[in-house]
């Protein structure tokens, strides 16, 4: 009750999304589904902490434009820190982004406290519950968030905080896929749970035991047969014994058998895995799921995550990347600094791929051997700074110009000698 009355003051009794997130939304299948409910499904599970730890995981700097259109990381900008190594002193980056990243895929918005210094620069990045979070706007039309946690209600602007938002409409709010999935997880839910029930009874269907007597049982009695002919038999711990009924007019056991086209359990579940990918966008076998005839090696798979890369993760980067601009960076800054996430380390894997464009992209001078360097954590070397092209690879500044001197064939004289 005093949890009840604390959520009523707080937030009010007419706020539902608070509501919604504590007790449920129920479902067509007659479950209820919060975050940590539909977190309790595999495949859900799976899909949150498949994308979440792939883009924690990513190379993730800052950077500044040059003035020939190249770029270099701004190491010594004072928001490199924060971003690359340490958001706050509790959380590493990959601890951070990953957990941004999960409020993005449960809660649909994502929302980040601002440490200010003396000098007003951000020195500390706090992520926040967005399950204690309410956004509104104030009477000049400016947004608010009231945030409230065991410290009491706090109060903050729109720039005090960093506010993702996920697929949404437009609006102040990204639309919460725990909610609008509910059908599809309730019916995950309430399948799991008909398996788990099958299997404690011993994989058995139900059934109907006949009293043949003359007279009814009295309450004593029922409880009497309830314990000496249904409990020896029921949980997956009894499964297999055999049950002896004496009497010729006493007990007889009939079976209610299930159609096996109604009990196609397996095929139910499997569809439900489809269908939560679907919501995240997650090839299912990513997730340990395959289709028949669908192996879990091989270049298809390198297709699918190359798929994935360009629609499912290529929008969560951009809104990070894009919030990160307009709540972080100074507006003087931003023509010239920028925040980027680097896609090639999905890649780093294929060692022949990597080769491969490595080896296409210094054709055509669009990278230095040092460039490829830095990218495998490789040590530099003296004159890998210079652009080639493939001209038996010369320097670009001379390419087409004859040589100075022709090296002449072997056991040829040389000229002039």
């Amino acid at each position: 009750m005093n949890a009840l009355t604390t959520l009523a003051r707080r937030f009010g009794l007419k706020e539902s999304r608070i509501w919604r997130t504590y007790f449920g939304t129920e479902s067509w299948a007659g479950k209820n589904v919060t975050p940590d409910t539909a977190m309790q499904i595999a495949t859900f599970w799976a899909c949150v902490r498949l994308i979440s730890q792939t883009i924690a995981t990513l190379p993730f700097s800052l950077y500044v434009r040059r003035a020939d259109g190249g770029r270099d990381v701004a190491s010594g900008h004072p928001l490199y820190p924060l971003i690359h190594d340490m958001p706050n002193a509790d959380q590493t980056s990959v601890e951070f982004w990953e957990g941004l990243v999960a409020h993005l895929l449960i809660w649909g918005n994502a929302y980040v406290e601002l440490g200010r210094g003396v000098s007003g620069g951000v020195v500390s990045m706090t992520l926040l519950r967005p399950d204690l979070m309410m956004v509104y706007r104030d009477q000049s039309d400016a947004l608010r968030y009231r945030y409230s946690d065991p410290r009491g209600v706090i109060e903050f602007g729109d720039g005090e905080l960093m506010h993702v938002r996920g697929f949404g409409l437009g609006g102040d709010l990204g639309l919460s896929p725990v909610g609008h999935a509910r059908q599809t997880l309730g019916a995950a839910i309430a399948t799991d749970e008909a398996s788990a029930r099958t299997f404690a009874n011993g994989m058995r269907p139900g059934g109907i035991i006949t009293y043949e007597g003359d007279k009814l049982l009295t309450p004593e009695q029922r409880q009497q047969a309830k314990t000496a002919l249904i409990e020896p038999i029921t949980g997956s711990e009894n499964a297999g014994k055999t049950l002896l009924m004496e009497g010729a007019a006493g007990f007889k056991w009939q079976d209610v058998n299930m159609p096996p086209r109604d009990a196609e359990m397996l095929a139910t579940r499997a569809f439900h895995i489809e269908e939560i990918c679907r919501w995240f966008g997650v090839p299912p076998v990513l997730v340990g799921h395959s289709s028949a005839g669908q192996t879990m090696f091989g270049a298809g798979v390198e297709q699918i995550m190359l798929g994935w890369l360009t629609l499912g993760l290529r929008p969560y980067l951009t809104r990070i990347e894009q919030a990160l601009k307009r709540s972080l960076i100074a507006p003087a800054e931003r023509a010239s600094l920028y925040a980027e996430f680097t896609v090639e380390g999905l890649l780093r894997a294929d060692s022949a791929g990597r080769a491969e464009m490595y080896s296409k992209l210094m054709q055509v001078a669009a990278i230095t051997p040092n460039q490829i360097a830095d990218r495998e954590n490789l040590p530099r070397f003296p004159g890998g700074d210079v652009h080639l092209v493939n001209s038996t690879l010369v320097p670009l500044d001379q390419a087409g110009r004859k040589p100075a001197r022709v090296q002449p064939a072997p056991g040829e004289p040389i000229p002039g000698e």
